[in-house]
């Protein structure tokens, strides 16, 4: 799809909020989205989690608050991320740079970037696969496993 093309998928498709999803909001102040939020799940804190969150929705401005990520990397499942959201284009302080540097630094990578709003954009950071630990990688592993064979079978069975 070409980048001038607006995508027609949902919101929280694009940002990969599950149903049942367990998801924190630091220093985001959209109770828009949190509505829309609640439309697939009702699990969901405004500041730290009791337990590891799926998805924590960040919102930063300025480079100093990038430094605040290396805290909610704690936060967050071993599969998990973290959706930095910011002012889009040149009207922000932050650029993509700023947030996959401050990634890096907390040991986290960006995998995906989207609009988040007319205004704002966000990018997700997570652990690289290896940094994760063994069991999160084996079930992936287990789950794949287990697709390749039902393919298999499906295409012996045609």
């Amino acid at each position: 799809m070409s980048p001038d093309v607006m995508s027609t998928r949902p919101l929280l498709d694009k940002l990969g909020v599950k149903p049942g999803a367990k998801v924190a909001i630091v220093n985001l102040d959209d109770e828009g989205f949190i509505t829309h939020l609640r439309t697939r799940t009702r699990d969901i804190v405004k500041g730290k989690p009791s337990s590891p969150a799926d998805l924590v929705f960040f919102g930063a401005e300025t480079p100093p608050e990038l430094d605040r990520i290396d805290e909610l990397k704690g936060w967050i499942e071993p599969n998990g991320g973290i959706w930095v959201v910011r002012t889009k284009g040149g009207g922000g302080m932050l650029r993509d740079t700023d947030v996959v540097a401050a990634g890096l630094a907390a040991g986290l990578v960006d995998n995906k970037i989207a609009s988040f709003s007319e205004t704002q954009g966000a990018m997700r950071l997570v652990f690289r696969v290896r940094d994760r630990p063994r069991a999160v990688r084996q079930a992936r592993a287990g789950v794949a496993r287990k697709h390749a064979a039902a393919t298999t079978r499906k295409r012996a069975s045609s």
